[in-house]
């Protein structure tokens, strides 16, 4: 498609009908007009080749052809000054609105099965596995990256726009892999620094799901949390864990809860996250669902237009007219 930038360019054309019917001849020293040293070899040009014009210099005030010719000259300067261009077909640029880090608690307290999917019973891993992998899925124009953590914490996957292959990474974690204890503190560092050279200072993410205490590690959670902060990253935790299951009809413990509410509330509010508890799948899923919603990919509708410049095209016609006008070829003898 073929279009000029700056179509208002065309009303110069006008110019020289503007001047020649509304603006007197000068007058001055030298008689009514300006006088060119070289008019009368214009007005004597006579193209050897198809006698393509011709002036007398019977000083007749009609538009010659060489005038014409001139004035051709000038329409192409104006039309290279109005910018052709070609214009190809609109391509959607695709948009990778966020930067999230899904931060997974793999310790052994993850074992514990008091989830439920399908009328089975699963442990809270695998009831996660399933939320958190149609999360990933769902976030088609985001990129995803992936840390681990138990005692130790450990980048599983950068942050990257292979999301299949982040979601496999994960369904191949098994609990205790990290170890035994728990490093919220460790995996929050770990994260923050994984996130430090992405492209969108204001679109980077943490989802930090555990179902613990930060009872290991060098960073404590204030340092952590300061960090966070500092970096402007915004963090949602998630704390998992059915306190009914710790106790059978009989009241006999079956298993204890070490999650510390407290501190993943804390960590959403300083860096204006969100806390949620997940007892079970279906609030487990509803989590996921509901960060989804709060954090809606952006700009999905951007599109951008290969564009070529075509003022050269006239601009070399006017120069080649402008030559046969300086140079008019062999005069007949």
């Amino acid at each position: 498609m073929n279009h000029f930038a700056y179509p208002l360019a065309f009303l110069l054309l006008l110019l020289p009908f503007i001047i020649r019917r509304f603006f007197p001849a000068v007058k001055g020293l030298h008689g009514d007009a300006l006088r060119i040293p070289f008019i009368n070899d214009i007005a004597k040009i006579n193209i050897k080749s198809g006698n393509l014009w011709s002036i007398s210099g019977n000083g007749s005030t009609g538009w010659s052809r060489p005038l014409w010719l001139l004035y051709l000259v000038f329409v192409l300067l104006v039309a290279a000054a109005a910018r052709p261009q070609w214009v190809g077909e609109p391509i959607r640029l695709k948009n990778y609105s966020r930067d999230i880090l899904m931060v997974m608690d793999i310790s052994t307290s993850m074992l514990e099965p008091d989830f439920v999917l399908q009328g089975r019973r699963i442990d809270r891993l695998t009831a996660v596995k399933k939320a958190a992998g149609e999360f990933i899925r769902k976030r088609s124009d985001d990129r995803i990256g992936l840390v681990l953590f138990g005692t130790r914490a450990y980048l599983q996957a950068p942050i990257t726009y292979d999301k299949r292959s982040v979601e496999e990474i994960f369904w191949s974690a098994e609990a205790g892999m990290a170890g035994n204890s728990t490093s919220i503190g460790d995996a929050l560092g770990l994260s923050l620094k994984s996130l430090k050279d992405a492209p969108n200072p204001d679109k980077k993410i943490i989802i930090l799901l555990t179902d613990g205490e930060n009872n290991d590690g060098s960073l404590s959670l204030p340092q952590a949390i300061n960090l966070a902060k500092k970096e402007g990253v915004k963090v949602y935790t998630i704390g998992v864990g059915n306190d009914r299951y710790l106790e059978s009809v009989f009241g006999i413990k079956l298993g204890r809860s070490d999650l510390d509410e407290t501190a993943l509330k804390q960590i959403a509010a300083e860096t204006n996250g969100t806390y949620f508890r997940a007892k079970d799948t279906e609030s487990l899923q509803k989590i996921y669902n509901l960060i989804d919603e709060m954090e809606p990919s952006v700009n999905e509708d951007k599109f951008i237009q290969e564009t070529k410049e075509l003022y050269y095209i006239p601009l070399i016609g006017a120069f080649v007219l402008a030559s046969l006008l300086v140079f008019p070829g062999r005069r007949r003898k």
